[in-house]
């Protein structure tokens, strides 16, 4: 309080004298997106198949292996640049507990981290969530969004969680933020596409209804899409095309296209791919004052700690457990987005 009155009578005493207020530097708004590879605790819960993340699982999932696992995702989010971030979207989560259990870490304890999470009907357990820092972000309300599935044969997908909040307490610019994990490709590419169409349909209904409204909407859209910029599900369903490409009213924008065309990738399966983005609505790409984009692209953050080099073939993310313990960070990088807010 006394630091606000300070200031409040500096801008005052320069208007009596005729001075120029000084210019208010913008306040950064960073925010990551994170598959974070199965983070499971080792406790055996009877309403999930966490089987392979158990303590006498083939490959041995103990206490010590989890605690690893927690303090190298704190060290990423830690090393965020601009500082720990401040909103945070995870996917392959097993429960709150486990996130409870990331931002007690002392690399994030001091970010002060609230969390949003719903259990999702996925029969791994896996969930999505939302870290946010409450002095940069204020929830107002939130919920799980179920996606009906055309192929269910390998049982329900995750839900898409909606949150709606304010990034700037000040003017109360209000962000729709949807973290989501579509359904995988596990049996294969071309058999699975209905599913995440189906996930992407579900969506651009919620989306369309937002944008319906008579003030413009601050829509943010992050996740594993487990599908790459160009297919189907995003940009024919979801509406989602590169920054550039025209703007529309009710158009998405994928701030992915830099790094998709430049070969980057988030996971590597025979080659790099992208399937971790962001995506965000015409008025938030445009935006100039209070929560806006000084830059149009999301980053891929990829240093080389996260990176394992086989002997034969590319760098790639360093996962924590494939057919052994890797030790490891993810099978994913993590992507982030500079936001300010001034």
């Amino acid at each position: 309080m006394k630091k606000n009155i300070l200031i409040f009578a500096a801008f005052l005493a320069l208007l009596i004298l005729g001075g120029t207020p000084p210019k208010l530097e913008a306040q950064n708004f960073t925010v990551v997106f994170y598959n974070t590879e199965n983070l499971f605790d080792t406790i055996d819960d009877k309403k999930v198949n966490d089987g392979q993340y158990l303590p006498d699982s083939r490959i041995a999932w103990n206490t010590e292996r989890y605690n690893d696992k927690l303090e190298k995702l704190a060290q990423v989010f830690s090393s965020i640049p601009h500082g720990l971030p401040s909103v945070i979207g995870v996917c392959e989560v097993e429960n709150k507990r486990v996130l409870e259990d990331l931002v007690a870490q002392p690399d994030m304890k001091n970010g002060n981290y609230q969390i949003v999470h719903y259990n999702s009907p996925d029969e791994r357990g896996i969930d999505v969530a939302l870290l946010y820092r409450d002095n940069d972000f204020t929830v107002v309300s939130s919920r799980s969004i179920p996606v009906r599935l055309t192929n269910d044969s390998l049982g329900p997908t995750r839900d898409i969680l909606y949150v709606k909040g304010y990034a700037n307490k000040a003017s109360k610019d209000t962000l729709h933020i949807f973290v989501n994990h579509w359904p995988s490709r596990r049996q294969g590419q071309e058999s699975s596409e209905v599913n995440r169409t189906d996930a992407a349909r579900t969506l651009r209904l919620v989306v369309d209804s937002l944008l319906a409204l008579k003030a413009p909407a601050n829509i943010l859209i992050m996740g594993d899409f487990n599908d790459e910029p160009t297919d189907k599900s995003l940009t024919e369903v979801l509406n989602a095309g590169f920054p550039g490409s025209g703007a529309k009213e009710k158009k998405l924008y994928n701030l992915m296209g830099k790094a998709y065309d430049e070969g980057k990738g988030t996971l590597y399966f025979e080659k790099w791919q992208i399937f971790d983005q962001f995506i965000v609505s015409r008025n938030l790409l445009e935006k100039t004052k209070g929560l806006n984009l000084p830059e149009k692209d999301g980053k891929i953050f990829a240093e080389d700690y996260l990176l394992f080099t086989p002997e034969k073939g590319d760098a790639r993310p360093n996962r924590t457990i494939g057919s052994k313990y890797y030790g490891g960070y993810s099978d994913h990088l993590p992507i982030y987005l500079e936001f300010q807010v001034k």
